[in-house]
């Protein structure tokens, strides 16, 4: 991808599935590479894979639904490599309840993690990136966000939050040189996929039944989405802002 070497990039949720793919391709195509997570041994083992492929990333332990973590771990970030150029909001967390057996303690968890955590990031990154005179950010939300999803009430209204964020914060700084863009991954075989099949109680058939759903015939994996998230990322797409697009295979297709 062209414009993304020597770039900086902040990865949340970077310790396992999505987000370290992402935190790998970017790091690939020569980004300085913030793993942000609370997952210390995901986040080590994505470090080292990135290393040892010769790339360059650094673990910044952070709570994302922690304002003042979030300042912590940016201004960290930032003294030890440089102003933040990308900013890619992955970490997300949800488990399969029917919206009528939760209880708002569940609610504030979601809506937590989903929601206020990538609304921190925003808050903390995009004056840096305004006054440094631009940046790029991705925001992973989820076709539940799009079309819904059974099982998935208030993650479904954070996911779908997100896009109307995105669009919003896209129209209010595109004159200001910062580019805000969502993709939106179906359903993923990924650690939190396989705590969500456990959670339900009938995870093979509900795999299998998302399986046979998709046109591509299978789910999808990590690696089916660093791609578009380093193009969103780059100098290819720089006439791309407040858009919203779909991997799922073609279970969702909008246009």
């Amino acid at each position: 991808m062209n414009g993304l070497d020597g770039k900086k990039a902040i990865v949340t949720g970077a310790g396992s599935g999505i987000g370290r793919e992402i935190a790998k391709r970017l790091a690939a195509e020569g980004c300085a590479v913030a793993v942000f997570d609370i997952n210390k041994d995901g986040a080590a083992e994505t470090v080292s894979e990135i290393e040892a492929a010769g790339g360059k990333a650094t673990f910044y332990p952070t709570d994302i639904t922690d304002r003042d973590a979030v300042d912590a771990s940016v201004d960290a970030f930032e003294a030890d490599s440089g102003p933040v150029n990308i900013l890619v909001n992955n970490a997300g967390w949800d488990l399969p309840i029917a919206f009528i057996d939760t209880d708002r303690d569940f609610w504030d968890k979601i809506i937590a993690i989903n929601l206020y955590g990538p609304l921190n990031m925003h808050h903390v990154v995009l004056p840096r990136m305004i006054e440094a005179g631009g940046g790029r950010i991705v925001n992973i939300s989820s076709d539940a966000g799009r079309v819904g999803s059974s099982g998935e009430a208030v993650y479904s209204a954070c996911k779908g939050g997100i896009i109307a964020f995105s669009k919003t914060v896209a129209r209010e700084c595109a004159r200001r040189g910062v580019q805000v863009n969502c993709v939106c991954p179906g359903p993923t075989d990924t650690p939190l996929f396989d705590e969500f099949k456990a959670a339900s109680g009938d995870g093979a058939k509900i795999a299998e039944g998302l399986a046979r759903a998709i046109p591509m015939k299978r789910l999808g994996v990590p690696e089916d989405y660093a791609g578009i998230v380093a193009f969103l990322a780059s100098d290819d797409a720089g006439y791309i802002t407040g858009q919203t697009i779909s991997v799922s295979g073609g279970l969702t297709m909008h246009g």
